[in-house]
């Protein structure tokens, strides 16, 4: 799962927070490409959409940069601190937030012939 994942305080916990409530027990890792490509704002969705198609293609997860400390509110979450080689996705899962409530999850899956 790529999240929305801007490194601000309230926005990340809140994000987890709803992770949480969602997948109960069976939390996929997650990491954001925002820590390694910056926020670009109206392109974020397009752009982070490409990069999970691209680690699904090629069976790796990408870490999340420059996490240095964790909220306690994220403890024991399977974050993804370093990158996740042979990773067999067939499905990944990506967030994108808006202001004013413009909210969207998108899921793609591998085509199976």
């Amino acid at each position: 799962m790529n999240t929305h994942g801007t490194s601000t305080p309230v926005g990340d916990v809140a994000e987890t927070g709803a992770i949480k409530e969602v997948f109960g027990n069976s939390i996929p890792p997650f990491s954001s490409s925002k820590s390694l490509c910056g926020h670009s704002l109206g392109a974020s969705g397009v752009q982070e959409t490409i990069y999970c198609i691209l680690m699904m293609q090629n069976n790796f997860i990408q870490a999340s940069a420059n996490v240095d400390t964790v909220d306690e509110k994220v403890n024991g979450m399977p974050l993804v601190t370093e990158r996740v080689d042979n990773a067999e996705l067939n499905t990944v899962m990506t967030n994108n937030f808006g202001f004013g409530g413009t909210n969207a999850s998108l899921v793609l899956s591998k085509f199976k012939d």
